[in-house]
């Protein structure tokens, strides 16, 4: 069995390097699966993916798509092209895709029209928001896709509702907890960071990027003040995604406490967040960390497709109005932040629990004597 790997952009890479672990080391116990890893090239800058490559341990693509710049409709094109070509030159058996970028999207698309079945990872998480440009990309692939790896009973939810039946969706937990578990002895403290002057536990970590936040220079600089007077003096790390960038350009010298930096390789920016006294973003991914390393989170958004980080996890949901931020940081210097949990199955073993499934779903199409014995697949 062939297996097509979907990469595009920098949250992609966390998720697919603890499925491809397992599936290596399925295939060194001679398990059935190949994989064919394809970057369509959507994240094209060095620093948004290139570095995650050696930092995860994930192997150089085999296919760069090499698809670059361009409006979400020219992205989406192009990927759609030039996959079908790969495809067409050499088919798969299966494609799996992971989260809700505009190659997840594109790649299940292609894939389905050419009969070739598609696995999606983080399948049912809803914010609700159709604002969002990764909520349609949600909801388009869970349309079509034949195989539903979840990582919350919530998610599960979403899915039966909308008509999925349960022997397709397997609750697998989450590939980027995986992810973080495995190198939570390998961060690294960025080399700057003794040279600013920082203390562990004595500043915040911030992430801008949503076009309800960054688009409008007014809003992302009523954001940035707010943030800057909450911190009460405390350094402020803020690494610049380059959509939040280019919004920035016009608004003229940030606040004193407001450290802006370039966007951090993985291991130095889940340093930064672990040892932080609070994370303020609006990543959906980071709330996930942020619970993981039991660190406060407050998310300037309205919804959220992770409600798990809320009810378990540290975060709180604040929405975009920067007149939220004062009482949340009332509640965190008075240490009133709640301690939070962590949500069911994030335990590592999500990677190893999605390679089981597909070792059974294909052997069992077979009839192959082949066992998987020594994965568990997940269980209700």
């Amino acid at each position: 069995m062939l297996i097509d790997i979907i990469a595009g952009a920098r949250p992609n890479f966390m998720k697919i390097a603890p499925i491809i672990r397992a599936l290596r080391a399925r295939q060194a116990a001679g398990g059935p699966l190949r994989y064919r890893l394809v970057h369509t090239g959507q994240h094209y800058d060095e620093r948004m993916s290139g570095a995650f490559f050696d930092q995860l341990q994930i192997p150089q693509p085999d296919v760069n798509l090499d698809v670059g710049s361009g409006t979400q409709a020219e992205q989406t094109g192009l990927i759609m092209t030039r996959y079908e070509q790969l495809l067409l030159q050499q088919r798969s058996d299966l494609c799996l895709v992971v989260g809700d970028v505009t190659s997840t999207m594109a790649c299940a698309i292609t894939a389905q029209k050419l009969q070739i079945e598609v696995a999606h990872v983080e399948a049912g998480i809803r914010s609700g928001d159709w604002g969002m440009p990764e909520e349609i990309n949600r909801l388009v692939t869970d349309a079509i896709t034949n195989w539903f790896f979840t990582t919350s009973r919530h998610a599960n939810a979403h899915l039966r509702r909308a008509g999925v039946a349960d022997e397709r969706i397997f609750f697998v937990g989450n590939t980027m907890v995986d992810t973080l578990l495995f190198n939570l002895e390998r961060l690294v403290k960025p080399a700057w960071f003794d040279k600013e002057g920082l203390g562990q536990k004595d500043y915040f970590v911030v992430t801008l990027h949503r076009p309800a936040n960054v688009d409008d220079p007014a809003q992302l600089a009523r954001l940035v003040q707010a943030i800057s007077a909450c911190a009460r003096d405390l350094p402020v790390i803020f690494p610049v995604h380059p959509r939040t960038a280019k919004s920035m350009e016009g608004l003229g010298p940030t606040p004193p406490n407001i450290r802006l930096v370039e966007p951090q390789p993985y291991l130095e920016f889940n340093w930064l967040v672990r040892h932080a006294r609070a994370v303020v973003t609006d990543s959906g991914g980071i709330t996930e960390e942020a619970t993981m390393l039991h660190v406060p989170c407050m998310t300037l958004r309205d919804t959220t497709e992770r409600p798990e980080t809320v009810e378990i996890g540290t975060n709180e949901l604040l929405g975009t109005d920067p007149a939220a931020l004062p009482p949340a940081f009332d509640r965190l210097f008075a240490g009133a932040w709640r301690a939070g949990g962590i949500p069911e199955r994030w335990d590592g073993k999500a990677g190893d629990r999605i390679v089981a499934v597909l070792e059974q779903q294909w052997l069992a199409r077979r009839g192959s004597p082949f066992t998987t014995d020594g994965v568990e697949p997940p269980a209700e």
